[in-house]
């Protein structure tokens, strides 16, 4: 069985669930899932965990996502991309590059953002996309995000590309709409590519095609244990790691002199035994540490 991740480059008009199906079908393999959606229209890196993997998802750091958008002022739909139904059309002509640059400073750093009706954040269960395909609008909170930079790599007005780098939960659809509304004018996404999740990165991601001829698909994958690198790992002696696997945590006594001392509390940690990834800890402050998650 194959464990740990394939960085897929999905391609535009299908689904990240559509995408799991795929990979499931490729490696002939139950247990597959990704760590989180892209839009049908969407492009780029989309992490598919398989096997072991599924349940290393909930500790991955995807704090970081990288973007590269084109937009276009003047019109506005109801899903803020190209897909939608137009809502508005307005006067951009009298806008320059200028106006748009004069734009970075107001949208970079913590904003809040209103989430879109077309979104997979759920209602009392129901996903907002749904009831906005029934014509049904919902109140929703804003959220702050986080916008870490934001550069525009074109400007052929009515069209601009840009990149950015932003928190996770970000829509860029409405930052795209945002930016229009600052103008004046309105505006939507054309084209959305995912190039970066958390470690994940464009330049290692791989097409299904290539999933699919692959004489050995192990040799595609991303590691576990890599996929995990942002946590400190302690390396466990065969007592300790006998024990581990039987799922009692190891004690303080089973590691390096000292190596609590400068955990935080809930830190989680990588345990190995062998040189192999064999669970992930929590550091509790009067307990000391307790499995979250052993890997088979």
């Amino acid at each position: 069985m194959l464990d740990g991740f394939f960085v897929i480059d999905k391609p535009v008009g299908v689904t990240s669930h559509d995408i799991v199906s795929k990979v499931r079908r490729a490696i002939n393999q139950k247990k597959v899932g990704h760590t989180g959606t892209l839009d049908p229209f969407a492009t780029g890196v989309l992490p598919v965990a398989v096997g072991e993997g599924t349940k290393a998802i909930q500790f991955l750091d995807e704090s970081v996502k990288e973007y590269r958008a084109v937009l276009r002022l003047g019109i506005s739909t109801d899903t803020q991309d190209l897909t939608g139904t137009v809502i508005s059309e307005r006067d951009w002509s009298q806008l320059s590059a200028g106006d748009l640059e004069r734009l970075l400073p107001q949208f970079t750093g913590k904003l809040s953002q209103l989430p879109p009706m077309y979104s997979a954040l759920k209602q009392g269960g129901v996903p907002l996309y749904k009831l906005a395909r029934q014509g049904v609008e919902v109140e929703r909170e804003l959220r702050e995000v986080e916008i870490y930079s934001l550069t525009f790599d074109w400007i052929r007005l009515p069209e601009a590309a840009f990149t950015v780098r932003c928190s996770r939960g970000t829509y860029v659809r409405t930052l795209a709409c945002d930016l229009g509304e600052a103008l004046g004018c309105g505006a939507h996404l054309l084209e959305l590519r995912r190039t970066q999740s958390g470690l994940f990165l464009e330049a290692e991601a791989i097409t299904l095609d290539q999933l699919r001829d692959a004489a050995d698909p192990a040799a595609l994958l991303f590691p576990l244990d890599r996929a995990l690198a942002h946590l400190k790992a302690f390396e466990l002696d065969s007592e300790a790691g006998a024990r581990l696997l039987n799922g009692i945590a190891p004690l303080a006594q089973d590691l390096p002199g000292g190596a609590l001392d400068g955990l935080t509390p809930d830190q989680q940690v990588r345990l190995f035994v062998a040189g192999r990834l064999a669970a992930v800890a929590r550091f509790d402050s009067v307990r000391g540490l307790r499995l979250a998650r052993v890997f088979n």
